[in-house]
């Protein structure tokens, strides 16, 4: 279904990198969860409304650019497009998961 891995942290957490079609339009999303393991990080996506998310295997784990940034935001759960286009900042997760903006004439 989506490509994923995750990574295992000194102190015991992992990161999960989890590749996902966009709920509201063409290409897919990379979805970074920080979580004390990974049935954790799955949970949290699932409980998001994301529940067809599954890890198996490990052929795309997170670069440390993305552990980075996963570690660096207070939600510890962000995206972004894939594959990236280059420069496009991480969002936070509310921002994928809203409907979009109604449109005024």
């Amino acid at each position: 279904m989506a490509d994923g891995g995750f990574t295992k942290l000194p102190g015991g957490s992992v990161v999960v990198a989890i590749t996902l079609p966009r709920p509201l339009g063409d290409g897919g999303v990379r979805v970074l969860v920080h979580a004390a393991n990974r049935q954790r990080a799955l949970t949290r996506l699932r409980n998001l409304g994301l529940r067809a998310v599954y890890l198996r295997g490990n052929s795309a784990p997170p670069t440390p650019d993305e552990v980075t940034a996963v570690l660096h935001h207070p939600d510890g759960l962000v995206w972004r497009t894939a594959p990236d286009s280059g420069g496009e900042l991480w969002h936070p997760i509310a921002a994928l998961l809203r409907p979009p903006a109604a449109r005024t004439p």
